[in-house]
């Protein structure tokens, strides 16, 4: 099958990328040519701004056209002006986070419902508060344009290698270095994830069978905690001495060290990440170990530095001495 993929050379887009290249298909990209890429060569590549200009997709057709960076209505326009009905089945990469927060855990795609409102002015920053929104914005135009060979794939949050967002690698970073370790409370906040690998497979899946509807993208079912989430990483790569101290939600707020902490859904458990994948395992998502997951990351990061944003050992030293609630060693039940 012949694949376009919009977006295709950072994360979750190049996963998909390598999916359908390791299947077999023909893969061409375009994005704005901007992102170190490690596809290969008989990669065809395009250069476009998808939302203002993709006219170098005149002249194109396509089996099948996977949208992963679709973060405002206008570029889903902008991608239906440049190639139409060209395009073939269509599969657009959005997000549990386009759901109003469910009233409570196991939402499928059938009672899950998607924000109502977004921002109208159409240079609004993508940012923590305009991403769901905009996210549910972009799947009504993509249902405006595409509907008749729409395949809406929203999943949780996205772990593994080559993350741009660096979410996860602060997590198997941090817990491999031990010591004491903030880890921001309630514990038993929902959690799941997905590794980037999978996500990828499952979209060439429904691809190749063209299977049109929404479906979660989701690991596990029932619903991690985050506390628990943390620890079975910590299992795996922390030192005998690790000591993991759950700090209250409240301490972290008082010093706005919220951003600080990667993969935390806040003060309160959310129930968009607690969702039920059992469509989309129906249809055939599958899911690799998080051992795996762990092992991807840390093996593509080799001990770099990390960014700026990363919570430094002193804020955390601070946030462990002012909120301390003390926990054994690393070992179940922190």
């Amino acid at each position: 099958m012949r694949f376009l993929i919009v977006g295709g050379t950072s994360f979750v887009g190049r996963a998909i990328a390598w999916s359908a290249l390791n299947q077999g298909h023909d893969v061409t990209v375009i994005n704005r040519g901007q992102t170190h890429s490690d596809l290969p060569g008989d990669v065809k590549r395009l250069t476009g701004d998808r939302e203002h200009d993709l006219s170098a997709l005149k002249s194109t057709d396509f089996d099948v056209t996977v949208d992963a960076i679709a973060y405002r209505p206008r570029g889903v326009k902008v991608l239906h002006d440049a190639i139409g009905d060209r395009g073939g089945h269509h599969i657009q990469i959005s997000s549990v986070s386009a759901y109003e927060s469910p009233p409570q855990e196991g939402a499928t795609e059938a009672t899950a419902q998607l924000h109502a409102t977004a921002p109208e002015d159409p240079e609004t920053p993508v940012n923590g508060e305009t991403y769901g929104p905009l996210k549910a914005a972009c799947e009504r135009a993509a249902q405006e344009h595409f509907s008749e060979r729409l395949t809406v794939v929203r999943p949780t949050y996205v772990i593994g290698s080559h993350d741009a967002t660096l979410r996860f690698p602060y997590w198997t970073q941090r817990l491999a270095l031990g010591g004491d370790i903030a880890i921001p409370g309630p514990r038993g906040n929902a959690f799941q994830f997905i590794d980037a690998r999978d996500l990828g497979d499952f979209v060439i899946t429904l691809a190749e069978h063209s299977t049109l509807g929404d479906f979660h993208v989701a690991n596990p079912y029932p619903a991690l905690r985050f506390a628990d989430f943390i620890e079975l990483v910590s299992q795996q790569v922390s030192p005998k001495e690790t000591r993991l101290v759950e700090v209250p939600y409240e301490q972290i707020m008082r010093h706005r060290l919220e951003s600080r902490f990667p993969l935390w859904s806040g003060a309160k458990s959310e129930p968009t990440l607690a969702v039920d994948p059992a469509k989309s395992v129906a249809a055939g998502l599958n899911f690799r170990s998080l051992s795996d997951s762990v092992n991807d990351v840390s093996t593509w990061w080799d001990g770099r530095e990390g960014p700026s944003w990363w919570l430094t050992r002193e804020q955390e030293a601070m946030l462990i001495r002012t909120g301390d609630q003390r926990g054994p060693k690393r070992g179940p039940g922190f």
